[in-house]
């Protein structure tokens, strides 16, 4: 995210360049439950405003009940204060987060890690229910669903029936 500047703005890049490293600092902390991918390429920071030195970013938790949003928070605020930043954060529960926010970048990293990232909720047979997860180790779409809950919360586990290997999905919010 850029900040917009105004014309009858005068331009300081050391705000815009300030902005610009807070907003890479937060959106690079890692993921604490899944740690191949950032926050920033989840899609969780919603914005940051920053005002002289002093930052605040507004994060929406995957879902309402996450046990790593603290952890999230306390992440982004430690590596801005690192930083020389202020910090406060903003928890932003409307609108609420979806999968759809998950980067492009995000989705491969979590393929590569072994998590079957989400399905888009336009397939023909998510109408009756059934999602086509796709096997993120030999992307075979013939697997099925263990459980509704798999290491976290938001993903379920699943198997593969052509290599056999277990795997996470992370669920379509």
């Amino acid at each position: 995210m850029v900040k917009a500047l105004s014309i009858e703005e005068p331009f300081d890049i050391k705000t815009t360049n300030d902005y610009n490293l807070a907003w890479s600092i937060a959106s690079n902390v890692l993921d604490p439950e899944i740690p191949c991918v950032t926050i920033g390429e989840l899609g969780i920071i919603r914005d940051l405003n920053l005002d002289n030195n002093k930052a605040t970013v507004f994060v929406s938790p995957t879902y309402s009940g996450c046990p790593a949003v603290l952890a999230i928070e306390l992440a982004i605020q430690n590596a801005l204060l690192e930083a020389g930043f202020e910090t406060k954060i903003k928890r932003v529960l409307s609108p609420p987060w979806t999968t759809d926010w998950i980067s492009e970048g995000g989705r491969k990293k979590l393929k590569e890690y072994g998590i079957a990232p989400p399905v888009n909720a336009s397939s023909k047979m998510s109408l009756f229910g059934k999602t086509e997860v796709e096997c993120p180790r030999c992307s075979s779409q013939n697997t099925e669903k263990l459980s509704e809950f798999g290491s976290t919360a938001c993903k379920a586990q699943y198997r593969c029936i052509n290599c056999l290997e277990p795997f996470d999905y992370f669920k379509c919010i």
